[in-house]
């Protein structure tokens, strides 16, 4: 019989925050932690993310929700609206663990637990181990990790999903399986259908030897940390990394730093580098050229000019301007922007807008980082950089192309460009005509 008092210390008065899919794995978790609710008088406060990526989503959310009426345990869930990054996975991982903080900050509690498993642990280290990374990657997730003010609890690391089904048979635990998980076109679907059956047939315990080989990387990353930071303030000038300092560090060091300095810069995006990027900003520290860069992904570029090593958003670097639309506006590419009564033309130059749909005023700026569209015609939305890459504008006249947008961000037009869902045809109800010539 598993036991979740067995690899966990509960005290007295716990509050904890349980995310909860609805997935067999975390309705295990929850009906271990309610058989002992009464028994450690615990808190439970139950968090669902609602992906919005499958029909059912909205079955299994109004399911959980009348579960947790009936066991009186307190309920909080959110959905997505709508998703921005190129990388699904990473995009909605890190909504739900906001999400889930934002939880243990309102009701003040101890843990966040959640329904990670001994096969989930092995899957992320050999998945880590083929893309690439530095130790602390190598090693997965912990199975406690300290964090501001509460823990993340994993208390099912020990036991695999085989074990965690035969639990919920045996309990009479309801669950739902969501039909994405066996689909190949996901990595982590591969290596839980092809190479995890393989290893098991090896080492039917293997979950457990990958969570001593992963305690064992988090033990030796947390001596070469204290190195590393030491190695810091030797080569850090607040931002930048002094390259003439770093060249003098040791090899293994040097590439500790370049990944604590691109951690510090992409924080939850980490997860898009690779040893590939690693290595060219290697190779961009050792290059005899005294002024180059390198491209990152989302739009981030490695500069190294002279001594000093530096990231940036490309964006930074652009001329930015924010103004307010008015009856006409003069823009920084000397092109206008005017109100008309009118216009014959249905070109891109022309958009109609109905004031009721929109939030007033309109302002008109230079492109931000991660602006989207909701095009015209098209079911979603599409990143501006994308459209100007489609329309082939080149990067200089991408810094002062102008971007329409209403008072709340809601990008209406990118004007000679592309029409938003908002603009209006010539026979529909509109009040506002912009012409940009």
């Amino acid at each position: 019989m598993m036991n979740i008092e067995d690899v966990f210390l509960f005290s007295k008065n716990d509050k904890i925050v349980i995310g909860c899919s609805t997935g067999p794995d975390s309705m295990a978790l929850l009906d271990m932690l309610l058989k002992i609710r009464d028994k450690y008088s615990l808190s439970l406060i139950v968090a669902h993310v609602n992906h919005n990526i499958r029909k059912e989503s909205v079955i299994e959310e109004a399911f959980l929700k009348d579960y947790c009426e009936e066991k009186n345990l307190i309920f909080e869930s959110m959905v997505i609206e709508e998703y921005g990054d190129d990388n699904f996975h990473n995009e909605a991982r890190n909504i739900r663990y906001n999400f889930f903080d934002m939880l243990v900050k309102k009701y003040e509690a101890d843990y966040l637990m959640t329904a990670h498993h001994g096969d989930d642990l092995v899957e992320t280290v050999l998945m880590r181990i083929v893309r690439g990374s530095n130790l602390n990657g190598y090693s997965g997730f912990r199975e406690v990790a300290v964090m501001d003010g509460y823990k993340i609890v994993r208390p099912l690391i020990r036991f695999t999903k085989e074990e965690l089904l035969e639990y919920d048979k045996e309990n009479g635990v309801k669950y739902f399986v969501d039909s994405s998980n066996s689909k190949d076109k996901y990595t982590r679907n591969r290596y839980r259908k092809y190479i995890l059956p393989f290893l098991k047939e090896e080492e039917a315990n293997v979950h457990l030897k990958f969570l001593k080989f992963s305690n064992s990387l988090h033990s030796a990353f947390s001596f070469i940390e204290k190195e590393r930071n030491k190695a810091l303030k030797r080569v850090l000038d607040g931002d930048k990394i002094l390259i003439d300092k770093f060249l003098l560090e040791d090899e293994f060091i040097q590439k500790e730093i370049i990944y604590y300095f691109l951690d510090e810069f992409y924080q939850d995006d980490l997860i898009l580098i690779n040893d590939r990027h690693i290595d060219l900003i290697n190779n961009l520290i050792r290059s005899k050229k005294a002024n180059c860069y390198v491209n990152l992904p989302n739009e981030v570029i490695a500069s190294k000019k002279y001594n000093v090593l530096e990231l940036k958003r490309d964006t930074f670097e652009i001329t930015t301007y924010e103004i307010e639309l008015g009856d006409c506006v003069l823009l920084p590419n000397n092109k206008v922007i005017e109100r008309v009564n009118d216009s014959l033309d249905n070109s891109n130059n022309i958009c109609r807008l109905n004031s009721s749909e929109i939030a007033l005023p309109l302002i008109v700026r230079s492109r931000k980082f991660g602006d989207r569209i909701k095009v015209k015609g098209l079911n979603g939305s599409k990143k501006v950089k994308d459209i100007f890459i489609d329309k082939k504008i080149a990067s200089e006249k991408r810094e002062n192309w102008p971007i329409v947008v209403d008072s709340k961000g809601e990008v209406v037009w990118i004007p000679g460009l592309k029409k938003s869902k908002f603009d209006k045809k010539k026979n529909d109800e509109y009040d506002i005509v912009l012409k940009y010539d």
